[in-house]
Formats: structure tokens, C-alpha cells, sequence
């Protein structure tokens, strides 16, 4: 089963809070308020976010966070690579050579591609995207682009 973690949806969470403020930024504490999240936890990601270059922090009395970049600029399979690591279904999947059976395997070219496909759905929904919640939004654009890509 694919899933992100709750930390993963967490940090969703807080870039959407983010995203909300059109380039203010906010204190650690204020997106844990707004996020309903612990402090702790808002921090270390915070962190996480700033170290992968999708939020930029200010120090001062007038500094926090904002995000790096326009929430149309920021895509899911970014947010997923800065909080969960490289999207991989399998070992293989990621790079080539990590696997001792790779030589015998006749399955691996196909998770690669199914990977690929996925990935490539990722980087179609942006923040803005995620942020929206009308229903089952471009649901049937992407279920049509992963099938396009499984094509390839």
C-alpha cells in the first residue's frame, strides 16, 4: 500500500498554512497554533521544509516562516522527496544497481516505469492544487495522464 506518513501530512499541512498568506511570514509558534500541531513537531518540520528549500526562515522580532516559493511553484512529489526521501516503490525503482539480483530480474524495468508514471502524476499537483477542496479535484485529468504514462 502507498502512504504517506502523518508527519508527511503534517508538513502538507503546514506549507497549505503557509501558502494561504501570499509571502507574510509566520512564527513557529503561530503555525503550530494554526495547525493545531505541537510546537515541537511544527518545528522539526519547519526545519525539514527549509533544509529541502520549500520554506525560508527570517530571524527577528519580525522574521518566521514563508514559503520559498508561490504555492503553484511548489509541487506534491517535492513535498513527498523533502519529508519522506526519494519516491521509490522499489529498491530498484530509485537507481539502478542496488539490487544483486537486478542482472536476473525480469520485473524490475516495469516497477521503473510504473515509478516513473507515478512520480510524473506527483509533479502535476501543485500545493495550490492540494490546498483545494473541491472533491475529487483533476482526479480524471491524472488518472488519464498516469494511464498515458503506463503507455510509454
Amino acid at each position: 500500500m502507498l502512504r504517506v506518513s502523518r508527519l508527511t501530512d503534517y508538513g502538507t499541512m503546514i506549507l497549505g498554512c503557509l501558502a494561504k498568506l501570499d509571502g507574510e511570514s509566520l512564527s513557529a509558534k503561530r503555525i503550530a497554533e494554526d495547525t493545531r500541531l505541537k510546537l515541537p513537531t511544527a518545528q522539526k518540520l519547519l526545519k525539514q521544509l527549509a533544509g529541502h528549500g520549500l520554506v525560508q526562515s527570517e530571524r527577528g522580532a519580525l522574521g518566521g516562516y514563508r514559503l520559498a516559493r508561490a504555492a503553484g511553484e511548489i509541487n506534491a512529489a517535492e513535498i513527498l522527496e523533502a519529508l519522506e526521501g526519494p519516491i521509490a516503490l522499489t529498491e530498484c525503482s530509485h537507481a539502478e544497481g542496488q539490487c544483486e539480483l537486478e542482472p536476473f530480474c525480469g520485473v524490475g524495468g516495469a516497477w521503473r516505469q510504473i515509478n516513473r508514471a507515478i512520480r510524473g502524476a506527483l509533479t502535476e499537483v501543485t500545493l495550490t492544487d492540494l490546498r483545494r477542496s473541491a472533491p475529487g479535484f483533476h482526479t480524471r485529468r491524472l488518472a488519464a495522464e498516469f494511464g498515458a504514462r503506463m503507455a510509454q
